[in-house]
């Protein structure tokens, strides 16, 4: 085996930008129009990773965890909004430019002031690392930039600057508005200063229907899709839980400046679960089996003592400590955890952090971010938050339809309570059309608020007020109050919920980076390592000649592969077969096959392996079969090289 020295060179961020514009993974929207900030379209290369990568989910969790699969609406009527909290709370904070009026997020612009001082800080210090030695021809290429001088900081507020970023995502509109002035903080473009922050509302508004008669929202989320279909997926599980429910779709948010590629977009692939357990239960059957994983945290204590220390802790024992709020939480933290490793991202670069109070969602008890490590710094790519009982029990109350399960009891319960009973004739003469309001009056009254109705009825009237101040008198000809003894078989509640929520988009591009290096001997060389669990193409299929006695070996292997669900591609370009390689190797294609003219007399092919570019020889067919356990992950490398001799760079033809 070759060994690969990979970090030959520090990740640079521009070569692989420019790798995946020249190789279309993806690009601006409408770039020939100029192009709309946060909007991205996605080439053949970037469509069938992100298609991997959602194939690969559905099998972790919608077929590993028999989860019930939606494809819901993605334009919503506002009352679904209104209900669920969106229209009031779905907001940022941004701040304009007090001169030029260009609009900013508050958070954003402030961490990055800060984060830039204390880059400038260490370089004054010594401490920054220096940058990589150019090849002549890409200092040609670059423009000459004038730098300003590293500023040294005093010492307390590099402390003060630390703990602020340790922080920065619990703080209110208020609060960021006062960091600025304190620590002046102006827009970085301009220099100009910035005006108080204000709330914006995340939604894209719209309407439904010709006359615009019906105000709606396009989804900032998928979950609502899920919580109004909670009752027929509850009969479709048999009116058990816990169960879950899993959708992939898009969703939609009026980002106020997106600026950082996918990391922050208008309009993108979300894929979420909704997991409904018994609140008095949040045990998980299968909890014992991922007790061991270990996880990077960073709980919200530490992150208000201003800290970022994380705390290396086996899931289970994050658990029964209390640091993670139930096991349902930590499983589906743990799956999360094996899943993001399984599809090619980095365990060092990966961390889960837990929300602070004030940044807490509004429907949440508690929330871990996975969040993935990348050139922009730490980025929120999985959230894992327990809704409680809070969209069900909003849209229940609301629509008065009971979203609720109802569980048969092993053993009754026997129970004493006070019963109300209407004289519904008398009522009916009495309050005519208002006899259903004082019937819901009195039923929705708790038992200390029964019993002292009774009392004052037994004194010979009493008075109850509807919500809107309207007053009625009743009297024991209307109403009787008595003590019975019931048997309660059935037991109602309103689920909880667990909802692990992941960003695709996010996911695909921290793992392009956390992918991607340049070969030892040549900077120029870069390579995608992307698992071949994810990668777009599995094998390249490169025949040395473009002659007819070529053709029909090339139409065998690729058939064969194709039969055996192996996406492969033919390069019969007239480039030579080193290009070839080095241009699969920036689109990530981890095998490739070569067929020369001792194929077409022996039967014979080589395999290359993308990181280390040894190469193998073999029978065509006893090649494809390697490639086929290669691809399906049940063999790895080292053992295929233990299949198939090595090849020397020689074919003899007999």
């Amino acid at each position: 085996m070759t060994s690969v020295n990979k970090t030959a060179y520090p990740f640079d961020k521009t070569r692989l930008e420019a790798v995946l514009n020249r190789r279309f993974f993806y690009a601006p929207a409408f770039e020939i129009y100029g192009g709309v900030a946060g909007l991205y379209d996605y080439g053949p290369p970037g469509s069938a990773l992100q298609a991997n990568i959602i194939a690969e989910w559905r099998k972790h969790f919608i077929v590993e965890e028999h989860m019930l699969e939606l494809d819901t609406t993605i334009m919503t009527p506002a009352p679904v909004f209104e209900t669920s909290g969106h229209v009031a709370r779905f907001a940022d904070w941004m701040v304009k430019d007090s001169k030029t009026g260009d609009v900013l997020r508050a958070d954003h612009l402030v961490k990055n002031v800060l984060e830039a001082r204390l880059n400038s800080d260490k370089e004054a210090r010594g401490l920054a690392a220096q940058p990589v030695k150019e090849d002549e021809k890409d200092k040609k290429k670059k423009k000459k930039n004038v730098k300003a001088s590293p500023v040294q900081l005093a010492d307390e507020i590099v402390v003060e600057y630390e703990r602020i970023l340790a922080k920065l995502d619990d703080y209110t509109g208020p609060e960021l508005g006062e960091l600025c002035r304190k620590h002046s903080i102006k827009n970085p473009d301009t220099d100009n200063e910035v005006t108080e922050p204000v709330q914006f509302n995340l939604m894209f508004a719209s309407s439904i229907g010709p006359t615009g008669q019906h105000p709606g929202f396009l989804r900032p989320e998928t979950a609502q899709g899920h919580f109004l279909n909670f009752s027929r997926l509850l009969e479709y599980n048999n009116g058990r839980v816990p169960f879950a429910s899993a959708q992939i779709g898009r969703s939609f948010r009026n980002e106020i400046s997106p600026r950082a590629g996918l990391l922050r977009v208008r309009e993108f692939t979300m894929a979420e679960i909704e997991h409904y357990v018994d609140p008095e239960d949040k045990s998980h059957a299968h909890f014992g089996e991922v007790r061991h994983v270990v996880l990077s945290l960073l709980d919200r204590h530490t992150q208000s003592a201003g800290s970022t220390q994380i705390t290396k802790t086996s899931i289970g024992e994050a658990v029964d400590k209390g640091t993670v709020a139930n096991q349902t939480l930590g499983y589906f933290l743990a799956r999360i955890y094996t899943f993001l490793l399984k599809i090619g991202i980095n365990p060092d670069r990966l961390r889960f952090r837990q929300h602070m109070a004030n940044e807490m969602a509004h429907y949440a008890t508690d929330c871990w971010d996975a969040e993935i490590q990348n050139s922009y710094g730490w980025t929120e790519c999985v959230g894992c938050a327990d809704r409680a009982a809070y969209d069900l029990s909003v849209h229940s109350a609301k629509t008065g339809h009971p979203l609720v399960v109802r569980q048969a009891l092993k053993e009754p319960i026997v129970i004493e309570k006070e019963v109300p009973e209407f004289n519904k004739k008398n009522l009916g003469k009495k309050f005519l059309k208002d006899s259903a309001i004082v019937q819901q009056i009195v039923g929705d009254m708790d038992e200390t608020q029964l019993l002292s109705l009774k009392e004052q009825l037994s004194k010979g009237s009493a008075t109850i007020t509807s919500s809107d101040q309207r007053s009625f008198e009743l009297t024991s000809e209307l109403l009787t109050i008595e003590r019975k003894t019931l048997k309660q078989s059935i037991r109602e509640f309103v689920p909880n919920v667990i909802e692990p929520s992941f960003g695709l988009g996010r996911i695909l591009y921290t793992m392009l980076e956390h992918n991607f290096w340049c070969r030892e001997q040549d900077i120029e060389r870069g390579v995608l390592s992307l698992p071949p669990l994810v990668a777009p193409t599995k094998v390249l299929i490169v025949p040395l000649s473009a002659r007819e006695e070529f053709d029909p070996l090339v139409a065998e292997v690729s058939m064969k592969l194709r039969k055996a669900g192996v996406f492969s591609r033919v390069d019969d370009s007239n480039t030579s077969i080193g290009k070839r390689y080095a241009r699969n190797d920036e689109l990530g294609t981890p095998f490739g096959v070569t067929l020369d003219f001792a194929s077409v007399a022996n039967r014979t092919m080589t395999l290359r392996e993308r990181d280390t570019t040894t190469q193998l020889i073999g029978d065509i067919d006893e090649v494809i079969k390697v490639v086929i356990d290669l691809v399906e992950g049940t063999i790895t490398w080292p053992e295929a090289c233990q299949r198939l001799p090595a090849y020397d760079g020689v074919q003899a033809i007999e």
